[in-house]
């Protein structure tokens, strides 16, 4: 079960497109090789930004669970239910574990153990992890166009990116709506 897991990281490094083809790969534990994946990935951003802040790794676990859900929640939503194409025909869990799979890339983060390597490797593997988000996209989708698998993945990420901005900002009381009562 090990090899199988240690497998699927390394076919999500190569960004190998026959990871999410091959029904094996979507078995009763990949749900949880897909849910390791994602709790190692927040553990290592958060040991990565230890090199220059003082991050809380049991706090970014939970973090990359909930970002798990949302990408997921997202890519489904405009991927299978707003523009899908005609042999689009997918449950969300398959989704799910595709987008947690994506996210192996992320583990590379642990080798970030210097102040100057965070921001290189961290850019690499967000970059890395957005690519494996758009192979799985276009495979699980069963998308014709690498264009609309990019489509569907970028607005998931502009629609993320705004929520968490709106977020913190209002956390900050920075939000101009924040200041009209």
């Amino acid at each position: 079960m090990f090899a199988e897991f240690l497998s699927i990281i390394a076919k999500s490094l190569k960004l190998d497109k026959n990871l999410y083809k091959d029904k094996k790969n979507f078995s009763e534990a990949s749900i949880y090789f897909a849910g390791i994946i994602m709790i190692l990935d927040g553990i290592a951003g958060a040991v990565a930004a230890n090199t220059i802040i003082k991050t809380a790794v049991a706090m970014s676990g939970l973090t990359a669970i909930i970002t798990w859900f949302v990408w997921a929640i997202f890519i489904y939503v405009i991927g299978v239910k707003l523009f899908p194409d005609k042999d689009t025909k997918v449950g969300f869990k398959k989704i799910l574990i595709g987008v947690g799979y994506a996210h192996a890339p992320g583990l590379l983060r642990f080798f970030a153990i210097t102040p100057n390597l965070m921001i290189p490797i961290i850019f690499l593997t967000q970059f890395w992890i957005f690519a494996g988000l758009i192979i799985s996209t276009k495979q699980i989708l069963n998308l014709k166009s690498n264009f609309k698998s990019f489509g569907v993945v970028f607005l998931s990420f502009l629609i993320i990116a705004f929520l968490s901005i709106s977020f913190v900002m209002s956390r900050l009381n920075t939000l101009p709506i924040s200041n009209l009562s």
